[in-house]
């Protein structure tokens, strides 16, 4: 179904196949390191014109790939998914920059998605390509790639924030988006474009990752990405250090003021060395240190009294705005995690509201609700097996005791013992994950294609009052001191909130708390 045809690039020698004239074709342009990957509907013209850029002078050897059911729709689809899955192959380093990869409908677009397989794994035996694609569709660097295709709504979101850039339209840009809304992958893409730029050529711009754990993957991301760096990937304490042109801040909810952290004395010096006082936060450090601040903010992923609530936050852009910078705003509203979409998001955010009316049916998503914690572990130790990437994770529901003795178990259910996440970074992708329960602080900002989720005995349910937690059974110190019980109510329904949102194709719940969990079953299938 697909040929491949090489050809001496360098010395312009191709073969006398009468495609290479005048059909729709794919090529890989490549040196042994680095790769470019592009269509043409006249590829040996095309390589004529390469052959005067300095920038493709690089390269050596170029890889035809033909097919008599090629017609350009495809094309143009296959070009952006091989830039795509290549990138995260990492088998060579791809220079194409990411300006126009967009999502593209056609006609029997459907069908040629299935044939994607069957080219990739052509490209396995010529050894153009080291990966399956089910492991690189579980990787990070595909996840996180600056190459994604763009629905719609993130395709004119990027656009309209460049644009506004580049006229000098506005200083503080707001990206809203629920979990799944895409809001790191558009931040991605946006470092990306800028770093490709010519315009934005030594131009200081820094990507803000507040979590420990995101940050260690994102600088991992940016190493293998042509054109972008590790050292741009920046904690808030790093911004302290010199003025940026421009800051794009992912996860800007999970940016700390001064209250409930572990580093007071690093933070007070942070804000000394800007003449600010405590009363300030790191969004104040963002915003004092870049002329431009991009910031990607989910209000109801706050999850402890240290966040940055919606009040705040408003607070500090009305004075941005008072202080003459000019403030726009932009909405994602398109769900690309969760294949439960739009209507899974609201039928969680009305079961922890405790308003939920209807029971949950997908024949695009598994939601089932547990009462046997053995059958709850053992079917996720088969979805691992049978898909990868599925993890449990739970609420901060249980002390962590092995923190300070290995041989300690943190959690004990109905006989079965298990273990807190040993780390925080990169401990989805570890090896020991599988056999432990992830936190909120190791798992947010993740994807997984199946979550098992355990809501502990911090979270209850009353006939009356509704949805309730239980203080004395919530064990993150610093998500509780200082909060008051509606706080707490608030920060314990957003770590669900993002726990129950983080499975791609499925999430799997098993609830401590009886009455929670015989209200949960009215509107959840019991396994």
């Amino acid at each position: 179904m697909f040929k491949i045809i090489d050809g001496n690039f360098r010395d312009g020698q191709y073969s006398d196949e009468k495609f290479l004239d005048n059909w729709p074709m794919l090529y890989i342009l490549e040196n042994g390191k680095q790769a470019y990957i592009g269509e043409s509907t006249h590829v040996k013209t095309r390589m004529t014109q390469h052959a005067t850029a300095q920038e493709k002078r690089i390269f050596s050897t170029v890889h035809f790939i033909y097919s008599s059911h090629f017609n350009q729709s495809v094309t143009f689809d296959y070009e952006s998914k091989l830039i795509q899955y290549i990138v995260a192959d990492e088998l060579f380093e791809v220079t194409n920059k990411n300006d126009g990869i967009a999502d593209k409908q056609y006609y029997k677009k459907k069908e040629y998605d299935d044939e994607f397989a069957i080219l990739w794994r052509k490209l396995q035996k010529e050894k153009l390509v080291k990966h399956s694609i089910e492991e690189i569709e579980n990787s990070d660097l595909f996840k996180y790639s600056p190459y994604k295709e763009l629905n719609d709504c993130q395709r004119e979101t990027v656009d309209q924030i460049l644009e506004q850039i580049k006229e000098g339209r506005s200083d503080r840009i707001i990206v809203s988006g629920m979990p799944g809304s895409g809001k790191t992958i558009v931040a991605v893409y946006l470092l990306k474009y800028l770093a490709d730029s010519d315009e934005y050529a030594g131009k200081d711009i820094g990507f803000v990752v507040p979590q420990t754990s995101l940050r260690k993957t994102m600088k991992s991301i940016f190493k293998s990405i042509y054109g972008l760096r590790p050292s741009q990937v920046l904690s808030p304490s790093d911004v302290t250090k010199k003025k940026y042109d421009i800051l794009v801040v992912d996860e800007a909810h999970r940016l700390h003021q001064y209250k409930n952290i572990s580093y007071m004395g690093a933070f007070r010096k942070n804000c000394e060395q800007l003449g600010l006082s405590t009363d300030a936060d790191e969004l104040d450090w963002i915003l004092k240190q870049s002329r431009v601040s991009i910031l990607f903010y989910d209000s109801n992923q706050v999850v402890g009294p240290s966040g940055i609530d919606v009040q705040r936050f408003n607070r500090k852009i009305e004075r941005e705005k008072a202080r003459h910078r000019i403030v726009t705003y932009f909405d994602l509203i398109t769900q690309m995690r969760v294949k439960g979409g739009n209507d899974y998001i609201d039928f969680i955010k009305s079961i922890l509201t405790g308003t939920c009316s209807r029971k949950y049916t997908s024949d695009q998503y598994d939601l089932k609700l547990y009462g046997d914690f053995r059958k709850f572990e053992s079917d996720m130790y088969a979805k691992e097996k049978a898909e990868g990437l599925t993890r449990m994770i739970a609420g901060y529901a249980w002390p962590w005791i092995s923190k300070n003795d290995k041989t300690k178990k943190d959690i004990e259910i109905q006989g079965v013992q298990r273990m807190w996440n040993h780390c925080t970074e990169g401990w989805a992708h570890s090896p020991e994950a599988i056999d432990e329960v992830g936190c909120i602080h190791s798992i947010q900002g993740y994807d997984l294609n199946y979550a098992f989720v355990i809501l502990g005995n911090d979270i209850g349910y009353d006939s009356s009052k509704g949805i309730i937690v239980h203080p004395n059974c919530y064990f993150d110190q610093n998500g509780k001191k200082t909060a008051d019980y509606d706080e707490l109510l608030k920060y314990i329904r957003h770590v669900y909130y993002v726990l129950l949102t983080r499975g791609i194709k499925g999430t799997y719940l098993y609830v401590c708390d009886d009455n929670l969990r015989n209200y949960l079953s009215r509107f959840i299938e019991m396994e």
